[in-house]
């Protein structure tokens, strides 16, 4: 058994409570904790910015992705685009569907989350039939044989969970209701467009494990199931059922959005939501350390309002060792309190384990992403 070491102090000029009420002489909270933001914490109280850095030297470093300038995603198999982040709890791709599967595909290494950033089709699977739409979550179970037939084109996030499993997370004293309510979660149906497909016409699975591809001939389609009973299944979520935990006088960290939970790693919601009132509240993502995990965020669509320069289907990646948090505009806009409304949705990514960009990643990378905090 072990435990933390603990023993709350105070020193100097202080808040009484974490993201609210500082003292006049700093204008700026870091937060440096551990565990995420589960672990135990210290919020210094600064008279400059964290992120006021005026060089930057070396391999540790912000980056920002423009994913939307990549090659080579409109390939015919999911298991033939790159890796663009990784680390041995997980992957992390993008890839682009335009055209019927006369093919399945199975992931014998772990959960797939599918996230559909742009189009919409139908996907076939061992369990059934279900349509996805812009702004859906699918999860896929390790070794489920499944396809796609797209209605228009399809962007797809696709987020593995190598060796693992998706789960949802634990939602403590605000119920299990919360958040989403489970009863939003759809699944795959024996319905008539999967009786349509049954077929004795030859079909192949592309098989990934040890991220090699076997591929196994059938006689038949083998996606043929009558029905099926239990408790393990590939679920459906929009983002628009999702209800944000909000607090009118505090600044909840990001851990409140958390969406899927996975081994060594999780994956957040950011949807629109009111920002905080109350006059002494933090109004903007508040400074704080890297100092456990790595963070990655997607962004699918609106005006993200603390960053600048950011499109929808960037991605910015801050790994473990730094200070981050809003840009200036963004900070300044929060003491002000111009907004009352957050209009954005961003997927994010938070792994225990150090994450390595591939060659792909960093063709399209902004080289000057790490000086964006700079005053203008």
């Amino acid at each position: 058994m072990r435990k933390w070491i603990s023993f709350p102090k105070q020193e100097g000029a202080h808040s009484r409570q974490a993201h609210a009420d500082f003292p006049e002489q700093a204008l700026y909270e870091r937060e440096a904790g551990r565990s995420g933001f589960f672990g135990p914490a210290t919020h210094f109280h600064h008279q400059h910015a964290p992120t006021g850095w005026s060089d930057w030297q070396g391999p540790l470093r912000p980056r920002a992705f423009d994913f939307n300038q990549l090659k080579d995603l409109d390939q015919e198999n999911p298991w033939l685009v790159s890796n663009l982040l990784e680390n041995a709890h997980c992957k992390f791709r993008l890839w682009h569907c335009k055209s019927k599967m006369n093919y399945l595909v199975r992931n014998a290494d772990g959960d797939d989350l599918l996230f559909v950033h742009e189009g919409s089709g139908h996907v076939f699977c061992d369990y059934g039939h279900i349509k996805l739409v812009k702004g859906d979550y699918f999860v896929i179970p390790r070794s489920t044989s499944w396809r796609i037939e797209p209605e228009e084109p399809m962007q797809l996030l696709m987020i593995e969970a190598t060796h693992g499993a998706y789960q949802l997370p634990e939602k403590g004293l605000v119920g299990n209701h919360a958040i989403f309510d489970p009863a939003v979660l759809d699944t795959p149906a024996i319905d008539d467009a999967f009786k349509a497909q049954y077929s004795e016409e030859q079909t192949q699975t592309f098989v990934k494990r040890h991220q090699q591809v076997s591929v196994i001939t059938y006689p038949f389609n083998p996606l043929d199931a009558v029905g099926w009973h239990g408790d393990l299944a590939p679920v459906r979520l929009n983002w628009r059922d999702i209800r944000p935990l909000m607090s009118h006088r505090y600044h909840l960290p990001p851990s409140a959005h958390t969406t899927f939970v996975a081994e060594r790693f999780v994956v957040c919601t950011f949807v629109p939501r009111p920002i905080e009132s109350d006059p002494g509240a933090l109004k903007v993502p508040f400074y704080h350390n890297n100092d456990d995990y790595d963070e990655v965020l997607f962004y699918h669509e609106g005006d993200f309002f603390s960053r600048d320069n950011i499109d929808r289907g960037m991605v910015t990646f801050h790994p473990a060792g730094f200070t981050h948090g809003p840009h200036p505009k963004a900070f300044k806009a929060g003491l002000e309190h111009k907004k009352k409304f957050t209009d954005e949705v961003a997927v994010m990514l938070d792994t225990r384990d150090a994450l390595e960009a591939s060659d792909a990643a960093m063709s399209v990378e902004n080289p000057d992403y790490v000086f964006s905090w700079k005053e203008k």
